[in-house]
């Protein structure tokens, strides 16, 4: 009996380092299974991952296009209103309440006697001459009072010497405090 025993021992030792080996190599399978698995995915996470770079990039190179476009409209515009603005046949001003010349285009500071950047900041009373003072000045209180364009004759000059005769409207833009004015000149009728 005691020999039944021991094989059945034998039997149940084997058995067990059989069924031990069995759930070792069960175990290293499933390690193995779950490496190639999690290849597989981290291989999937990273084709998405690619992909999703990828459309941001080409959204950033498409906004970027459109950046350039919107940049070509600005620049053009910028051209056509530095065209109009600067190389207009009539005189054209920006001035602060006070009068002094905040803007200005070529055709005005030819208008004044001298060059555009000279003038910013000069102010514009100083080239009103002085029997057109006090009509300027009743002019420049009516454009910050009325709320449509005013207007105006006057004569231009400065040191006893007469620029000449012009035409001006001026208004003022609601929210800012400065004034538009735009100067013609004016032929006056000839004496016969």
């Amino acid at each position: 009996m005691q020999k039944i025993h021991n094989v059945m021992n034998n039997d149940i030792q084997n058995n067990s380092t059989d069924d031990q080996l069995l759930r070792i190599r069960a175990e290293e399978q499933l390690k193995v299974k779950q490496q190639d698995e999690g290849l597989i995915e981290a291989e999937h996470d990273t084709k998405k991952l690619l992909h999703e770079l990828q459309v941001h990039q080409i959204e950033l190179e498409m906004q970027n296009e459109e950046l350039r476009e919107t940049n070509e409209i600005a620049e053009s515009a910028l051209k056509k209103y530095t065209m109009l603005y600067d190389l207009a046949p009539m005189g054209y001003f920006t001035l602060a309440a006070d009068a002094t010349i905040l803007e200005l285009n070529f055709t005005g500071a030819e208008m004044l006697g001298d060059r555009r950047f000279s003038l910013v900041n000069s102010n514009f009373k100083l080239f009103v001459s002085e029997q057109s003072r006090d009509v300027f000045n009743d002019f420049f209180k009516k454009v910050y009072t009325e709320k449509n364009k005013v207007s105006c004759e006057i004569t231009l000059g400065y040191d006893n010497r007469i620029l000449s005769c012009v035409r001006m409207e001026g208004v003022v833009i609601s929210g800012e405090r400065n004034c538009l004015l735009s100067v013609v000149t004016c032929l006056k009728a000839a004496k016969i």
